[in-house]
């Protein structure tokens, strides 16, 4: 009961409060003033940027899910460090969207809850099986990630920056996964998980 009130909490300063990066946004690095974009190229960087906020949102749900659904503390430790650095991605993106004038999903609580749900049924499939989502959910979110990055403008050097290094995050976490036994997934569950993926970001990229 501690845990799930722990984490009630946390899903409330995820969705309400603004997210604290412990790196520097990539953006911020840059050292340059903003591109002035037209209004439909803006609406299409915004779209884009609320996508990944919610994958974000997303990933912080699945990965504290499968952490409190594991015993072991290798592995419970491993799933709480990938959350911590996309924490960084959360409160990257964030950012950008704040800058570009745009607004994270009004679907976030149900973003949030359905990947809390899909962390604990993972988890409860055993440390391999978790693992494997894992791995394979990174996978996607590369390409989704890499599909952003031919969409967006060259001259859009603060969102290619998040978006970059996202996109190595995301490598490294799915290779984290594989190296501690995560388990290839079966194709239909795999297929399946690209459908929810589609729904989602075609959802969030508008409202």
């Amino acid at each position: 009961m501690d845990s799930f009130i722990s984490e009630a909490d946390r899903a409330l300063k995820i969705l309400a409060a603004p997210a604290t990066a412990q790196r520097q946004s990539p953006a911020d690095r840059l050292g340059t003033n903003d591109t002035v974009f037209d209004e439909g190229t803006k609406r299409s960087i915004i779209g884009m940027m609320r996508v990944n906020h919610v994958g974000e949102i997303c990933a912080q749900a699945l990965y504290q899910a499968q952490a409190m659904s594991t015993n072991d503390p290798e592995k419970k430790t491993l799933f709480k460090l990938a959350a911590q650095e996309e924490n960084d991605h959360l409160a990257w993106t964030q950012e950008r969207l704040k800058a570009l004038g745009g607004r994270p999903s009004l679907l976030n609580p149900l973003w949030y809850g359905g990947a809390f749900a899909l962390g604990l049924v993972a988890g409860q499939m055993g440390e391999a099986v978790s693992l494997g989502f894992m791995a394979e959910t990174e996978k996607q979110v590369e390409q989704h990630l890499d599909s952003h990055l031919k969409r967006l403008p060259e001259e859009d050097r603060a969102s290619r920056a998040i978006v970059e290094q996202m996109k190595q995050d995301e490598i490294e976490h799915g290779q984290t996964a594989r190296d501690h036994g995560g388990q290839d997934l079966p194709l239909p569950i795999k297929l399946a998980m690209r459908a929810m993926s589609k729904v989602m970001t075609t959802l969030a990229d508008k409202i």
